[in-house]
């Protein structure tokens, strides 16, 4: 599923030619996805400008001009490709509808996104833009780890008395919204952390270090386009890179990257995911 750096790239691929547009139709080729689809939704979307393109964790937020804010979750395998930008950002000609084309905008300025996604574990919903912080998928959020509420003081005092694994914690999206597997094991590499220490023991210093560490990983991942494993496309089409960087997702069995470092990549499966780390240099 994508995480926090794939939902950016996307939201960063789609401004250009989304923001300050208008929606002149919207094609809903089906009720639902994960679940329904709000009422009236193509009706609801068609003539509205879209104001603002956001993101919440891993939603994209398109707040429009009808005071509602369309919330779009990529799911598994959803992708949101443009074709036809005059902009001359997107080279693709529209290409013809496909079986998985689920949700089609098309914009006043030529261009058209499309939703595309296979396995239908995305989800659309419209809400109203003034409450949209209660939606119950918004509400159970903690904050965003590039903003100025994710801070030392906040992962200390989360982390306070915790005995769940440090890993599991840091997948807590109320304690810290849109990290994921990929993002949490090279976060707690860097920071020479094992996956298996109890949150609530360590040092508040090494949490407090866990910060900047966790950002610049999201950062380092943004710059790179995100990590293509399996479905993912930027609103390009094309695949993003950071996979190309990990220091340890995915690379079971290979030699550890840390500079002197004689240890190997290993893997060990908590809560249902893998954990990949290097016993010698994360403690």
């Amino acid at each position: 599923m994508p995480e926090l750096p794939e939902v950016e790239t996307v939201r960063r691929g789609l401004s250009p030619v989304m923001e300050g547009q208008v929606i002149t139709k919207a094609d809903v080729n089906r009720p639902d996805l994960r679940w329904p689809f709000p009422d009236r939704m193509a009706e609801r979307l068609t003539g509205q400008r879209v104001e603002r393109l956001r993101r919440r964790s891993k939603y994209i937020l398109a707040d429009l001009s009808s005071g509602e804010t369309l919330l779009v979750h990529l799911g598994m395998s959803g992708r949101m490709l443009v074709s036809g930008d005059p902009l001359g950002v997107f080279v693709h000609d529209h290409p013809a509808p496909e079986k998985h084309d689920h949700v089609v905008f098309h914009m006043e300025n030529g261009a058209r996104i499309t939703f595309n996604d296979p396995r239908r574990f995305g989800a659309m919903d419209l809400m109203e833009t003034a409450t949209a912080e209660s939606h119950k998928l918004l509400s159970v959020l903690g904050p965003e780890p590039l903003g100025n509420d994710f801070h030392e003081t906040h992962l200390i005092n989360a982390f306070r008395g915790k005995m769940t694994p440090v890993k599991a914690a840091l997948l807590d999206q109320k304690i810290v919204a849109g990290l994921g597997n990929i993002y949490v094991c090279e976060a707690l590499f860097r920071a020479g952390i094992s996956p298996r220490r109890k949150a609530g023991r360590i040092a508040k210093p090494r949490v407090a270090a866990l910060v900047p560490i966790i950002r610049q990983v999201l950062r380092d991942a943004i710059e790179a386009g995100g990590s293509s494993l399996r479905d993912f496309r930027q609103a390009d089409g094309e695949l993003g890179y950071f996979q190309h960087s990990f220091d340890v997702y995915g690379r079971e069995g290979e030699p550890c990257r840390s500079p002197g470092c004689t240890g190997t990549v290993g893997r060990i499966v908590q809560s249902g995911r893998s954990s990949f780390f290097c016993a010698q240099c994360q403690r």
